[in-house]
């Protein structure tokens, strides 16, 4: 079994922290993870620069990127003139994100639901007129689905309603993001499974975990027993929602590959040389803390990952 591990450190990490890492490090960075084995990777988000100066040379970032072979470039855009940009810039997957909860939704994009199902329309359309080898893979990633730091509880129900609006607006699916490290096992394998059985299970593959109180590899496996394929994680475990208070956190890459790889399940990446991107970070980021057991740690004595394993 092949799972896709999604890194998203040089979008939800960077955001989350102070520093501002320079743009060749980025570069560096980008391409080391790529050159580890690392295929898909949310290189940043098209926003304001005054919203977020961290990401303001993502169109830059994205350029690059799309040099390197074999590698899925993908973009959060927070509205249609943000995906006109990420359309403009290259990206091969977009993510527009809507808030279950819709306190967050306008705290974090400044939108009702009903706001951000039309800009989800208008995106929809303005992909259809491109052709099919220029047109990207438009995710609609259903934040705050397992709870809310505003709100508390999230209705599971509301999840399904909002998954079943934007695949019938013509999103190529939905994701399911712990945005606020509230998930637990039992309720990942239980949204999971009402989602697909509203949407179809196609609609379906993936989902964005944080490890804010310890859960996020339990979570995985939760996704894992209910056929979820793509995984989001971050180098260092940096980042978090800055507009969500206490969400930091999210699920150490190098942790996830570890654990995936020792259980069998490959990810087509290479351990050693995926540790060794974290001095990229140490270096850009210095007054950043890094995160990670499996770095501190390091791999046990005589461990074959599972893509030898199958060799």
């Amino acid at each position: 079994m092949k799972i896709l591990i999604s890194e998203v450190g040089p979008r939800d990490g960077l955001q989350s922290v102070a520093s501002i890492m320079p743009l060749e490090a980025k570069k560096a960075w980008i391409a080391a993870e790529a050159a580890a084995g690392v295929t898909e990777i949310e290189v940043g988000s098209f926003v304001p620069a005054k919203l977020l100066p961290q990401l303001a040379d993502t169109a830059e970032v994205v350029a690059y990127a799309r040099t390197i072979p074999n590698l899925t470039v993908a973009a959060l855009v927070p509205n249609f003139k943000g995906a006109e940009a990420a359309v403009a810039a290259g990206a091969h997957k977009i993510t527009l994100p809507l808030s279950v909860s819709e306190t967050h939704s306008l705290k974090n994009l400044r939108r009702t639901h009903a706001q951000v199902l039309d800009e989800a329309r208008a995106i929809v359309a303005l992909l259809r007129t491109l052709p099919a080898d220029r047109r990207p893979k438009f995710e609609g990633g259903l934040s705050t689905a397992f709870g809310c730091t505003i709100e508390g509880e999230v209705p599971a129900t509301k999840v399904v309603e909002l998954a079943e609006a934007l695949m019938t607006i013509g999103c190529d699916e939905v994701g399911l993001s712990d945005t606020t490290g509230y998930a637990n096992p039992a309720q990942v394998k239980d949204l999971v499974r009402r989602v697909r059985a509203a949407c179809g299970e196609h609609a379906l593959s993936g989902l964005h975990l944080h490890n804010t109180r310890g859960l996020g590899l339990a979570n995985v496996m939760a996704g894992l027993e209910v056929g979820i394929t793509t995984f989001d994680s971050s180098l260092g475990g940096l980042g978090g929602c800055p507009f969500a208070p206490g969400a930091s956190g999210n699920i150490v890459t190098e942790d996830l590959v570890f654990m995936l790889e020792a259980m069998g399940l490959e990810t087509g990446i290479d351990l050693p040389k995926l540790l060794a991107v974290r001095d990229i970070l140490k270096a850009a980021l210095p007054r950043e803390a890094l995160y990670g057991f499996t770095p501190d740690a390091g791999l046990p004595l005589g461990f074959v990952p599972a893509s030898v394993h199958r060799g």
